[in-house]
């Protein structure tokens, strides 16, 4: 296992990419290990079914991908994608002070 700091990973981050497609690689902060680097396509590829779908519903979820971004890490079209997100019950659309005001409006002209 190849193990760098923060320092030269951020100096060469490229250099610690290439340990990673053999090995994880372990980031240390001071002279403790703070993270693992791995790469999904040869570490984890056996769990790649289970892991982008949860990633990448993760990533939506706290808003860092769009919804079609979300879907192609995933792996799943974007329907699947919808329905996975429905399943772990994460809105795609997330209500705002707009949204409420036209549900009101829309139950003013329902009733």
């Amino acid at each position: 296992m190849y193990a760098t700091n923060v320092r030269n990973l951020k100096r060469n981050p490229s250099e610690a990419l290439r340990h990673a497609e053999s090995a994880p690689v372990l980031i240390l902060k001071g002279n403790q290990p703070n993270a693992l680097l791995l790469n999904l396509k040869t570490t984890l590829s056996e769990y790649d079914e289970q892991l982008r779908p949860a990633l990448a519903a993760s990533l939506f979820k706290d808003r860092v991908l769009s919804l079609g971004a979300a879907a192609k890490i995933s792996g799943l079209s974007l329907s699947e994608f919808i329905d996975h997100l429905a399943q772990l019950d994460i809105d795609i659309v997330t209500p705002d002070q707009q949204t409420t005001k036209e549900l009101g409006i829309l139950d003013s002209w329902i009733s």
